[in-house]
């Protein structure tokens, strides 16, 4: 079991640039349908303070359902932070990756255990507290991600690394499942910028 100081837990939650945006109390929408933007949405940092997407706006995003051990982890991380290194400057591009351990336990550790494996991947894009993308606690975002973008065979998330691209509207535009390369994405996220 790994113990981490609150200094060390700190650190770490700083680095994955969690404490990017002061916390605000707010809530989501009573019901996710009726959402207008991911703007209206908010999410746990690394620390557990509630963050509003509203930081995103004007911003094309790719947002994303990560795990540390999964087959995919290593081309994508690796590929999410360069995508993210070639263009959050030069195109505004945000990702906002989400950790889940619904899909074969492939995301067991806390918040300070994911924190140390991104800093690991030389993650400096927004990563989140762990949520739930499918089921009866899914995240109201992700509720919404998939109402406006449905999946083949089901609207449900199916595995670890399904991309949703955002406008910078904050509509969701695109699904892409967890076998499309996050460089892949580039020829889409043209249309956005």
């Amino acid at each position: 079991m790994l113990v981490l100081s609150f200094k060390t837990i700190s650190k770490a939650a700083f680095a994955c640039r969690a404490l990017a945006v002061i916390s605000v109390k707010m809530s989501n929408p009573e019901n996710y349908k009726e959402a207008k933007s991911i703007y209206e949405f908010t999410a746990k940092d690394l620390n557990g303070d509630v963050m509003s997407l509203e930081k995103y706006r004007g911003h094309v995003c790719i947002i994303v359902n990560v795990a540390s051990q999964c087959g995919y982890t290593k081309n994508n991380y690796a590929e999410l932070v360069e995508l993210y290194n070639e263009y959050a400057e030069s195109k505004g591009l945000r990702i906002l990756a989400f950790p889940c351990n619904q899909f074969a336990a492939e995301e067991s550790g806390d918040s300070a255990q994911i924190c140390q494996f991104v800093q690991s991947k030389h993650v400096t894009f927004d990563v989140f507290d762990k949520i739930n993308v499918n089921g009866n606690d899914a995240h109201p975002l992700w509720n919404y991600l998939k109402y406006k973008q449905g999946g083949t065979l089901g609207d449900f998330i199916k595995w670890n690394f399904t991309k949703f691209i955002i406008d910078k509207n904050g509509q969701p535009v695109e699904r892409r499942g967890p076998s499309t390369s996050p460089k892949d994405l580039v020829k889409s996220l043209e249309k956005y910028w």
